[in-house]
């Protein structure tokens, strides 16, 4: 029997607690929504954090594998069992339940089997390209530049981001630190009528359309940039000033920063890729 290498294995098992601790915090929002809206707010947004908490896992996982000599046929399989979890499940289950609690608050009502087929088809997207993922993904650095389709990490957090400046929106009152409001908060309490604004109600089919919208780009032939080797291939210096600056903004306004940094991600990829088809089309018909 093959000798499996306990930490980085670890690593990927914490990344599926996160999701599974997620959907809970999930089931819990519900469970207080009727007594007690505030904690259903803040349930759900510690429920979509996790998701990001899951990222860091799943980021450190493989090189620990590396670091330690400990790269195997179980740990990718592993890895990919914990993705399906925390990046195809659980943000469908939470998109969800916040699009159905919220939903008459401002008189928006889809049938329920609508909002069920849209998470499906994201959870079972997200299966699929990590099926393929797994097939087609070569061992060598090259194959490690461009994902083939959305990666299951940006799909969620683009899902989920989009949840959470819902939530931000809804009720300014979450974000304090440490007893005192965010640089978002106080922005915020400045307009003390948005969290009741008509407004808001694009956000829940804005969050039912990217379901299956996100879904498909994952297993679409669109290419995205792997942020890790990119900014690796920069350099350590540049890589450093991008951490630098990512964690001033970050402590800054976290909620605004993840909502820009993974919408920005999905659509340049789009972008990109439309860019680049007429100018393959013209080289071939050349």
């Amino acid at each position: 029997m093959r000798k499996i290498h306990l930490l980085p294995n670890l690593i990927t098992l914490g990344n599926s607690f996160c999701g599974l601790l997620a959907i809970a915090k999930g089931i819990d929002a519900l469970a207080f929504a009727q007594t007690d809206p505030g904690v259903f707010y803040s349930k759900m947004e510690s429920a979509c954090w996790l998701i990001f908490v899951g990222m860091l896992f799943d980021a450190f996982d493989g090189k620990v594998a590396r670091m330690v000599g400990g790269s195997s046929a179980f740990g990718a399989q592993l890895d990919s069992f914990s993705d399906m979890l925390s990046f195809g499940i659980a943000p469908a289950v939470l998109a969800k339940i916040l699009i159905e609690h919220e939903g008459p608050a401002f008189g928006y009502t889809v049938h329920p089997r609508l909002h069920f087929v849209a998470a499906a088809v994201f959870s079972i997207m997200a299966i699929l390209r990590l099926a393929r993922f797994n097939l087609e993904t070569e061992p060598d650095e090259s194959a490690h530049q461009f994902f083939k389709g959305l990666p299951s990490p940006g799909a969620a957090g683009a899902l989920c981001s989009s949840m959470l400046m819902y939530l931000v929106l809804r009720d300014p009152g979450i974000e304090n630190s440490e007893g005192s409001r965010t640089p978002l908060g106080m922005v915020l309490s400045s307009f003390p009528d948005l969290s009741h604004s008509h407004g808001l109600v694009w956000f829940l089919p804005f969050l039912a359309l990217c379901l299956p919208g996100l879904g498909f780009l994952m297993v679409s032939r669109v290419r995205y940039v792997h942020m890790t080797s990119f900014l690796a291939g920069r350099g350590q210096f540049v890589t450093l000033v991008v951490l630098v600056v990512a964690a001033f903004c970050l402590y800054t306004a976290p909620v605004l920063a993840m909502f820009l940094v993974f919408n920005v991600y999905v659509i340049a990829g789009l972008l990109l890729s439309l860019r680049k088809r007429p100018q393959t089309e013209a080289e071939a018909g050349a």
